[in-house]
């Protein structure tokens, strides 16, 4: 089973009314195996620092342990920010690739880190610390020639080898393909996260991946896991979203597209000073909202490092740093700072520190775009609590821009109570709407409470607060209001749906609008508060066109629930549920 923790709604059914459009019965296609990752890990997303940005191609073990102390001495690893990932140039390689130990896996560059990498992780893990390192998939080519003996199996490397193709590997190249239908393969790459294992890996980033390479990403997932060792997974980068479903049922997260860095600074290959620029951040605001529905505890979208704690000489103004943040917390996504932790700004670190923001990525909520008008950009997403978080931005270059969120879209009605929560202060009880005059790249970021009254208006199928049992998935769909919808509910008592904790501001007779997508005829159950399901027979015209189905429900106060579900036969694809 699998909890996804956000937007909620609430009801206590009591009878049947009003029906949809209806002719001709559908047919599904076999269900799918269930989503994410279930490794126990990353039930909020990961918070830290990788390599990539600021070191760059020099990583060293001192400069390495350098880092992981500046996370503990500047109070950031009491924030949450637990894991130190050395990213990629820590291998030796020669002009045929990775050289490779007596078992074909690389080598660490003892020039650069003299003491191994065990001695690495046991420094920062004496910090109180986590730590993360590097792969890309493949079988290196020094491997096949040497044609090293695979640990586990009788086999070789040359024997797993598809030398036909190469992998991606932006450093020392040549890494050929694996071919997993040969015997040997798994136990190559089992040999490989043994390895790791033994140095004290706490986090895994496989880098190069495409959609070529989920039997790596599958293999590895696997791997892992038989090490006995927790180890976060996370995949990159600039991954199709097509396979979104894929990426959540083997990794703990995953990059949605390109590198943050600008690769603009005056050192070798743009190294240095800036980091980054505005284009770059702002590209995610997109990313973040078409990928929102395929976050949840235990698999996220990774927008990338976070670069802030160097100033403006990152390459964004103080404003854009603090957007990169409120961004990146409502979309839930990992927070890997990249930048120099030896060299902290005092501005930044109260931005780095500062729990409220923080705990915004940390409630496990991916939040959906509302508005997308230019410049101006609105998120919102509903937390377990009840109240709502609210993200306004500009993101131009140029000019002021009063940008508002109205209730509605956020998700109720009435009036609200707001919380500034950058600044702290209580702005108190706003009615209907809420705006703000923001500068270019400025953002501002709120938490509400619905008022007395206050009634829900709608929750997406998607929502990361609804639990997902079985082999129920979210699936991109253009015609539905947050631009997916949940399939293969029902045909079995495991395959159901359930939207937990929703609650409106009183008790009493409300509507309740389920919205689905069904060419032909099927039945919803409906089940309160645990409570014996009820049959809702509804009707439908294409796979792509929305229906409703309104029933008569009493509301009780507080936390409630509704599952959704067909013990016999498959039930409707659900877009969302709304009580008014």
């Amino acid at each position: 089973m699998r909890h996804r923790l956000a937007r909620r709604l609430t009801v206590g059914l009591t009878a049947m009314s009003v029906g949809a459009v209806g002719a001709v019965v559908g047919a599904l296609a076999a269900a799918p195996p269930a989503i994410a990752e279930n490794n126990g890990l990353s039930l909020t997303p990961a918070m830290g620092w990788s390599s990539w940005s600021f070191v760059r191609r020099d990583p060293t073990e001192a400069n390495i342990e350098a880092q992981a102390d500046a996370m503990r001495d500047s109070g950031l690893s009491a924030h949450g920010f637990v894991y130190i990932n050395l990213d990629d140039f820590y291998l030796k390689c020669d002009a045929n690739g990775p050289v490779v130990d007596a078992n074909g896996r690389w080598t660490v560059d003892t020039a650069k880190f003299p003491n191994g990498m065990k001695a690495v992780a046991d420094h920062v893990h004496a910090d109180g610390l986590k730590f993360g390192l590097y792969v890309t998939p493949g079988v290196p080519q020094n491997a096949v020639t040497k044609n090293t003996p695979i640990l586990g199996s009788s086999a070789h490397a040359a024997d797993i080898a598809d030398t036909s193709r190469t992998e991606k590997n932006y450093n020392c190249k040549h890494m050929y393909y694996i071919d997993y239908s040969k015997s040997g393969a798994q136990q190559y790459v089992d040999s490989f996260a043994d390895l790791f294992a033994s140095w004290g890996v706490d986090y895994l980033k496989i880098d190069g991946v495409g959609a070529d390479d989920i039997p790596d990403v599958q293999a590895w997932s696997t791997a892992l896991r038989q090490t006995g060792r927790p180890i976060n997974f996370a995949l990159s980068n600039n991954l199709p979203i097509a396979n979104a479903a894929t990426w959540q049922q083997y990794a703990n997260s995953w990059r949605t597209q390109g590198d943050v860095e600008c690769y603009c600074g005056p050192g070798a290959n743009g190294s240095g000073y800036p980091l980054t620029d505005w284009s770059h951040v702002s590209a995610r605001f997109s990313t973040a909202a078409s990928w929102q529905p395929y976050a949840g505890p235990g698999g996220w979208n990774d927008l990338d490092s976070i670069e802030i704690g160097n100033g403006d000489q990152v390459g964004l103004s103080a404003d854009q740093r603090r957007s990169q943040l409120t961004l990146w917390s409502m979309a839930a996504a990992p927070l890997l700072l990249g930048t120099d932790l030896t060299h902290l700004d005092s501005t930044d670190l109260a931005m780095l520190t500062n729990d409220r923001v923080l705990g915004v990525d940390q409630d496990a909520v991916a939040a959906k775009r509302i508005v997308n008008s230019g410049s101006q950009q609105v998120f919102s997403k509903r937390e377990s609590s009840g109240a709502y978080v609210v993200a306004l931005f500009n993101t131009g270059t140029s000019g002021n821009q009063t940008v508002t969120a109205n209730w509605s879209q956020v998700g109720f009605t009435g009036t609200g109570d707001v919380t500034d929560l950058w600044s702290g202060s209580h702005t108190g009880t706003v009615a209907n709407s809420y705006s703000a005059t923001l500068r270019p790249g400025e953002t501002r970021l709120i938490r509400v409470v619905p008022g007395a009254g206050g009634g829900s208006a709608s929750v997406e199928a998607e929502a990361s607060g609804n639990t997902l049992s079985g082999a129920t998935a979210v699936a991109s769909c253009s015609t539905c209001s947050g631009g997916a919808k949940v399939r293969f509910i029902g045909n079995n008592s495991a395959n159901y749906e359930t939207v937990n904790n929703v609650s409106t501001g009183t008790a009493g007779s409300k509507t309740l609008t389920i919205t689905y997508e069904l060419d032909g005829s099927r039945s919803f159950f409906v089940s309160v508060n645990g409570g014996a399901g009820v049959e809702v027979p509804v009707t439908g015209t294409s796979w792509s066109t929305p229906a409703t189905r309104t029933l008569t429900v009493n509301l009780t106060a507080g936390g409630n629930t509704i599952k959704l579900y067909n013990n016999g036969a498959y039930a409707p694809d659900l877009d969302k549920i709304s009580v008014s």
